[in-house]
């Protein structure tokens, strides 16, 4: 498997993309937030608290966190499963998400969703989705109707590396291309699928970069541990697609610090590949560029405190929440709310 040298990336992610002070600190605060967070899921997992097994993106903080920064309000996010940081990135509370993990009745979800489906229209969040590619498409859906009522809204769909070799991944890249419709797919590659290397079952070097081309798109390959790079990316491309200029496909990578899901210890993986990887952390990696660069390093300080502090804060927020009541079981699954009608 290719070490981040052998990919055509520096030992450490470059940083090169100018952004302000202002800019540099929310980016880094937001990319903390989604470290803590899913590092205390992961704590609770073994504690046996979170309900089911959970998917964690410890390691791709970046990509979230540039998104997240770069979207307006109004903006749609499509996920995967492995959606707590994009959730997080778009403005919802931690507390109700980590209740929802717990599977308490506080949560984003009323704990019926769990891990992997979380979702908040009111912040833009539209979904985390459990079928490989499904989403693509109902992204398109998302788009397609902001051009319809001319609102200049923009749907971003982030997936895996393993979604490339799925047909929604091409349908979706199609259709988006001849509707000119104002979408950005996003590739978060970490250079494996569920236990499978990508490069071991695809024919071309860049899974998602290297078909652009066959949709009339730009072939893009970014560092997706660089956080600076990634917003201006992001930024570039959601302002295309606003303006009316059509789809992005864009190719991130990235590497998962952990397994598949919490059940996955990944030793699969080859020492010498996650070694390099572990190197390039996108968050420590960017605290230690932000030092060199002249920040204080009592102001990164105050906001790793400020964010511990959030993150315990709704750890016993959740933890005390009740569990979901047995009525609430068809609640929200028939659309007058209740499935009596069918009886």
């Amino acid at each position: 498997m290719p070490t981040p040298t052998e990919l055509g990336l520096p030992p450490i992610p470059a940083f090169g993309a100018a952004v302000d002070d202002d800019l540099a600190l929310r980016l880094y605060t937001l990319m903390r937030r989604l470290r803590r967070f899913e590092k205390r899921a992961y704590d609770l997992f073994l504690q046996n608290l979170v309900k089911g097994t959970s998917h964690l993106s410890l390691g791709q903080e970046a990509i979230a966190a540039a998104f997240g920064v770069a979207m307006r309000p109004d903006d749609w996010t499509f996920a995967t499963y492995r959606g707590h940081a994009h959730t997080l990135a778009r403005g919802v509370e931690m507390t109700p998400v980590m209740a929802e993990l717990l599977g308490r009745s506080t949560g984003l979800l009323a704990g019926k969703g769990g891990s992997m489906h979380l979702t908040s229209v009111e912040h833009g969040m539209m979904g985390s989705y459990a079928i490989i590619g499904a989403h693509l498409t109902i992204a398109n859906g998302a788009a397609w109707s902001a051009k319809l009522r001319g609102t200049d809204q923009v749907a971003v769909c982030f997936f895996g590396d393993g979604t490339t070799n799925i047909g929604a991944f091409h349908e979706a890249l199609n259709l988006a291309a001849i509707w000119r419709l104002p979408v950005v797919f996003v590739c978060e590659n970490n250079l494996w699928m569920e236990y499978t290397p990508i490069a071991s079952v695809t024919a071309v070097r860049w899974p998602a970069a290297d078909r652009a081309g066959a949709y009339g798109l730009e072939s893009q390959v970014v560092d997706g541990n660089d956080v600076t790079e990634m917003y201006e990316v992001a930024r570039r491309a959601i302002e295309r697609a606003r303006a009316g200029e059509g789809p992005a496909l864009i190719e991130a990578l990235t590497y998962r610090h952990g397994g598949h899901s919490r059940a996955d210890p990944a030793k699969y993986r080859p020492a010498e590949e996650v070694r390099p990887w572990l190197a390039r952390d996108p968050v420590e990696t960017y605290r230690a560029h932000l030092l060199s660069s002249g920040t204080d390093e009592a102001t990164l300080k105050q906001i790793d405190e400020n964010v511990l502090r959030e993150v315990d804060e709704a750890t016993e927020a959740a933890k005390a929440g009740p569990a979901p009541d047995l009525d609430s079981v068809d609640r929200d699954v028939w659309a007058d709310g209740g499935s009596s009608w069918r009886n």
